[in-house]
């Protein structure tokens, strides 16, 4: 199962990690130079709790942290 927030959609995303060397030109090296661009993923800190749905019903749900702190959801 996926790990996407069920409010606002958040899901994990592909980005990079670059790695430089050297020594930097204020410090008086000739500038970082890029070494390698290593592929990860970035997640979303998504957390599993009950939600109450505007039926009364109680679900669990993947629920991001930021739409629990903006009190999108209501816990039950």
């Amino acid at each position: 199962m996926a790990r996407v927030c069920a409010i606002t959609g958040k899901r994990p995303k592909v980005g990079g990690r670059i790695i430089h060397k050297g020594v930097s030109k204020k410090a008086g090296g000739i500038g970082l130079q890029l070494v390698k661009n290593n592929k990860r993923t970035f997640r979303p800190n998504v957390q599993r709790i009950r939600v109450k749905l505007a039926s009364g019903q109680v679900k669990r749900m993947w629920v991001s942290v930021k739409a629990i702190k903006a009190g999108k959801i209501e816990k039950g």
